[in-house]
């Protein structure tokens, strides 16, 4: 490859909460290891690669400058994105005037409820879910209604359809936030799948937030569906959020947009977000996008894709042969692994909390499950090296799922 994938980075004392920030919010991260065990960084949702040169350079060549002073995004910030989505998902008529910058997908959500909704009513999305969304939602003062996913005679996740249904008949519901692709399952919507919940949010005067920021990491051969290109409607009706901070490993740079094709949405979204009067852009995140949306960064996420590929068809393979009891349902998109620990705690008389402590023990850094609504399961990032993603299931087949 022409790109490194596969070189161990020493993250400690590099500001990565992944690897210095074990054991300093528990209920949240997990626990150091005991001592003579590494820490193997696979719970908070960042990669452990080093992101595609470009970005670097983007962002040293514009620090050259000695003056950081009030700027305006360029044309090529917005040429970028727009052509960024041209290339990779077929969109059209994307102008400038339909994206706006947010500081994270989260405030964009945020922002976008703020103008749907008035505090306290209800919303819709789909359990597992990300514990952002649950966060910011109950800050917020919203109610969040969950239609839970289920699994198909394939072990799919699905949407419940009929459940869908019958909250939004039943509980007066005027929007819903879409995860696209959906974390923490990882499912790659089909189109006919977007089309039939789209339907529903027509049919109920609901309003949809769609949280596309994974919508790069697509494995497998698998390929993205925007929300908003399945329909005049959904076009019409839906807000998306997109970053890239998730495909090139930027989240600590803060940088997110939003695609917002409704000008009466869009002009109260602009609004809604402007009020703390500290949604602003920061220069050297606008050179990072244009960085990471060059040529080569379109290679580099090539390439990336493969590798991911490979860690979660070898770590689905080793689950299946070595964890009797564990399931997962693999991943079309995104690098995290949802577990489903329950059958293999019953036979063992052991708790979801048992388990994760045992991982941890050993320097396997994964994610208690439970704050997504997930009550026996783990969340697990499998955005390293794949020596060190072999390495970790080593250890969890010698000192955790073991007889």
């Amino acid at each position: 490859m022409k790109y490194d994938f596969t070189s161990i980075m020493d993250r400690r004392g590099k500001d990565a909460i992944a690897v210095d920030g074990l054991g300093k919010n528990p209920g949240f991260a997990p626990e150091p290891p005991k001592e003579g065990y590494d820490i193997i960084p696979m719970w908070v949702a960042d990669m452990n690669f080093p992101t595609v040169p470009t970005i670097p350079e983007a962002i040293i060549e514009r620090a050259k400058h000695p003056a950081y002073g009030y700027f305006s995004a360029t044309d090529e910030y917005y040429n970028s994105i727009i052509k960024w989505h041209e290339t990779r998902n077929g969109v059209t008529g994307l102008t400038k005037e339909c994206i706006g910058y947010e500081n994270g997908v989260l405030g964009g959500v945020i922002s976008a409820l703020n103008v749907f909704c008035s505090k306290g009513d209800k919303v819709l999305l789909h359990t597992p879910t990300y514990i952002g969304f649950t966060n910011c939602m109950t800050n917020n003062g919203y109610d969040m209604v969950l239609s839970p996913l289920k699994k198909d005679e394939n072990g799919v996740w699905r949407m419940d359809f009929e459940d869908m249904e019958e909250k939004l008949k039943t509980q007066n519901i005027h929007a819903a936030v879409f995860c696209s692709p959906h974390n923490p399952c990882g499912r790659v919507w089909e189109k006919w799948e977007i089309e039939k919940a789209m339907e529903l949010y027509k049919k109920y005067d609901v309003f949809v937030v769609s949280d596309e920021i994974w919508s790069d990491i697509i494995l497998n051969g698998h390929k993205h569906i925007p929300t908003q290109s399945v329909s005049e409607d959904a076009r019409m009706r839906t807000v998306a959020v997109y970053a890239p901070s998730k495909t090139f490993n930027l989240a600590g740079l803060v940088g997110s947009y939003h695609i917002i094709y409704n000008k009466w949405i869009r002009d109260r979204v602009l609004k809604e977000s402007s009020l703390p009067h500290y949604n602003d852009m920061n220069v050297l995140s606008m050179h990072a996008l244009i960085g990471a949306y060059k040529p080569e960064g379109y290679e580099w996420v090539d390439e990336l894709l493969q590798v991911l590929s490979e860690n979660v068809n070898y770590a689905c393979d080793y689950i299946k042969e070595h964890f009797d009891g564990v399931e997962v349902s693999k991943p079309e998109g995104t690098y995290m692994l949802f577990l489903d620990c329950t059958k293999w705690c019953e036979k063992h008389g052991k708790t979801i909390a048992d388990v994760e402590k045992a991982g941890w023990d050993v320097g396997v850094a994964w994610q208690d499950g439970r704050m997504f609504h997930g009550p026996c399961s783990i969340r697990m990032n499998l955005a390293l090296p794949l020596s060190r993603v072999k390495e970790a299931f080593e250890r969890l087949s010698k000192y955790v799922f073991c007889d």
